[in-house]
């Protein structure tokens, strides 16, 4: 089942009131959790696309476009397409 990594995606991670948040698929659906869920049983096979820590880096100051944010979750799709998980 394909992913699908939206803009939206992309800013509930930047958003996330959690200390260190993920971005991860898991069957094949993004999802936003802490550091700390993404270790544990539920989440097992899940793989990590991004923190919010390494994705703010491709940002300026200030809040990020709509446009963006698009950009980005373009590019993470991408990654996730090319490594087929």
């Amino acid at each position: 089942m394909p992913s699908t990594i939206t803009a939206e995606h992309v800013r509930e991670l930047l958003r996330s009131p959690d200390r260190d948040p993920r971005l991860v698929l898991l069957e094949g659906r993004a999802r936003v959790v802490s550091a700390e869920e993404a270790g544990t049983d539920r989440l097992r096979g899940a793989v990590e696309v991004v923190s919010r820590d390494d994705l703010a880096g491709r940002f300026g100051p200030g809040e990020p476009s709509d446009g963006d944010l698009e950009t980005v979750a373009a590019r993470l799709e991408a990654v996730v397409a090319e490594l087929g998980a």
